[in-house]
């Protein structure tokens, strides 16, 4: 089932909350490869161990937000709203969830178009800017979160926005494959199930351990 969590505003600490120990498409990459096999490497056992303490502690820890970060998140307020001024009206929502394979994935869009449409918008290098400019197709870098994007939605499409200051704004229209998104549920549901498998390792390797409480960071440092 869909569910559309307009009230939510990301980045914030509902958000936070709203994703915590869920697959979501912006890290969907970690647990496939580029060629659609499900990964086996450290980067997937590091986020499943993320996901689970996520799911155990019902908390998700803080990131550190860089310059370049905080620079991608004003370029894509911009992109959003140069969007929506040539090409159509959009309509924010914090967070979309699905469930309908027995176990949640999560995506939040940059802005929904329309009944049909979705928009995912990043704010990219020079370099790579004039290079999409050139390609003239959606980067692969990014067509499993967008596919991942479709699948959660079951959106109809998905307009790609390449944004990069003082270079012109690149747009295309990218549509659900169906190889990407069986290949993403068959990943998804392994990777929920190796979950599944340690979360009762942890249960039954706790007993007796000594239990302890969270220190909120601005305590740890008063």
């Amino acid at each position: 089932m869909i569910a559309y969590h307009n009230d939510l505003i990301q980045g914030s600490d509902e958000w936070h909350a709203a994703r915590c120990g869920l697959l979501t498409a912006s890290e969907m990459h970690l647990i496939i490869t580029p060629t659609l096999k499900a990964a086996s490497n450290d980067k997937e056992r590091s986020h499943l161990y993320e996901l689970l303490g996520q799911r155990i502690t019902q908390y998700v820890e803080p990131s550190y937000i860089g310059d370049a970060m905080l620079r991608g998140i004003d370029d894509e307020i911009e992109a959003v709203a140069l969007y929506a001024k040539h090409y159509a009206p959009v309509q924010t929502v914090g967070f979309v969830t699905n469930d309908k394979w027995g176990f949640t994935i999560g995506y939040s869009p940059d802005a929904l178009v329309g009944d049909d449409g979705l928009l995912e918008c990043k704010s990219r290098r020079a370099k790579f800017q004039v290079q999409t400019i050139i390609d003239g197709v959606a980067p692969s870098d990014f067509m499993i979160q967008l596919q991942t994007g479709l699948l959660v939605s079951e959106r109809e499409w998905i307009d790609f926005v390449s944004y990069s200051g003082g270079l012109p704004m690149f747009v295309t229209r990218v549509e659900p494959i169906k190889e990407y998104q069986e290949a993403i549920v068959a990943a998804a549901t392994g990777f929920e199930e190796r979950l599944a498998a340690n979360m009762e390792k942890y249960a039954a390797n706790i007993e007796g351990l000594i239990p302890t409480e969270r220190r909120i960071i601005e305590e740890m440092y008063a």
